[in-house]
Formats: C-alpha cells, sequence, structure tokens
C-alpha cells in the first residue's frame, strides 16, 4: 500500500474515532497555500478544532505524536489561520489544536489541546 492511500486511511480511520465521540466534521484533508489540515471539526463543547493525525507502522519508526514537530506546527497554525479568513462563519468559535495518534494495533490515542497557536 503507498503512504498517500495509508495516509488517508488512517485519517478515516481518525474521522470516524472523533463522529462517534460527537464531532461535527467539516473538512479533510484541507490544503491551502501554507499548508494541509488533516481534518477540520466541531467539538461537543462547540470549538473549532483543527486535528493532525499521524500513524506509525511499527514502533520503530518511533511515538506518532514525535512527527508533530515545531515546524509541523508552525505550518498547521498558519494554515488554520488562513482557512478562518477564508470561512468568517466560524470566527466566533474558540480554536483548539488536536494531535491523533494512530498505532500499528489501530489503537487510537487522542490530544486535546495538543498545542497553542504559533504565529
Amino acid at each position: 500500500m503507498n503512504n498517500r492511500k495509508t495516509g488517508f486511511d488512517h485519517e478515516t480511520l481518525a474521522a470516524e474515532y472523533l463522529a462517534k465521540k460527537g464531532y461535527r466534521i467539516i473538512s479533510r484533508n484541507e490544503l491551502n497555500r501554507f499548508g494541509e489540515i488533516d481534518i477540520i471539526c466541531i467539538s461537543p463543547d462547540k470549538c473549532l478544532v483543527f486535528a493532525e493525525v499521524k500513524y506509525r507502522r511499527s514502533a520503530a519508526q518511533g511515538d506518532p505524536f514525535e512527527a508533530v514537530d515545531a515546524r509541523k506546527i508552525h505550518k498547521i497554525c498558519k494554515a488554520s489561520v488562513f482557512y478562518l479568513g477564508c470561512h468568517p462563519e466560524y470566527g466566533s468559535l474558540q480554536v483548539r489544536y488536536d494531535v491523533i495518534g494512530i498505532y500499528e494495533n489501530e489503537e487510537i490515542r487522542h490530544i486535546e489541546n495538543a498545542f497553542d497557536y504559533v504565529g
């Protein structure tokens, strides 16, 4: 299986996980000139959530959360600001950045408010 398909499949798994927890999925693979946001959704407590999904097929590749480094966080934040500029209907919602890690056994770990906005 190629990396793009693997990534899409695990993002689908993460979106299904979020939907079961009461999140409303707005967009997936939202791409703009600043980067890509894996999942954009509204949480049950009415936060606009920008979620990054990371998968590792084995422990030898490290923890999925280690892949969300300062450079990646900066890109997600810039892409989220651009998205909000294009979608003023979400401007009144509090923004949150989550990270979802998926492990080789399909275990999902979800860190809400995993990082703060970095400008």
